[in-house]
């Protein structure tokens, strides 16, 4: 793996961004596969449940609304929430992402460090200062305890099944 010029410099540099609990799966092919522990390079999609007041709650039920919202990321984000899970450093993953992506990536640290900011904004992610060892289930397919999602349809594409070495 190329080291980054100034990688080393980011403030960034070795906390380790990790996943917060939340349902996710992998879908589709493969678009990138960078044969890392727990990478797939398929895209992710996440389940997210809405939270409704009272008077949103009584029109949601009213008109039908889902309760959930369906989170598709694109193949560079796909790859990002797989290399997080808080094993690798804030440092390791710029240097995967820009291996894998060359020059899409471009400027690959300003690019990650603002999709993290943006997981973190939605309570996606988290930026620890050690490794998570297994603290609490960031794998696929988990609903969280805090959470209350309906079941999927028998024809859904979601597969949350755990890669070689990865972990719940």
């Amino acid at each position: 793996m190329e080291a980054i010029a100034g990688v080393e410099d980011h403030p960034l540099f070795a906390q380790y961004p990790c996943r917060t609990p939340v349902w996710w799966a992998r879908v589709g092919v493969v678009q990138k596969n960078p044969s890392l522990r727990g990478v797939s390079g398929r895209n992710i999609v996440m389940r997210i449940p809405k939270q409704f007041g009272r008077i949103e709650g009584w029109f949601a039920s009213i008109l039908r609304a889902p309760k959930e919202v369906r989170r598709p990321l694109d193949t560079m984000n796909s790859m990002l929430w797989e290399l997080c899970d808080g094993s690798r450093t804030f440092g390791e993953v710029c240097s995967i992402m820009n291996e894998i992506f060359n020059e899409e990536i471009a400027p690959v640290m300003q690019r990650t460090a603002t999709a993290i900011a943006l997981l973190q904004r939605n309570n996606l992610m988290l930026m620890l200062d050690e490794p998570l060892n297994d603290r609490w289930t960031v794998g696929p397919g988990r609903i969280p305890e805090h959470q209350h999602l309906g079941d999927l349809p028998g024809d859904h594409a979601y597969d949350w099944s755990l890669l070689e070495g990865e972990t719940l």
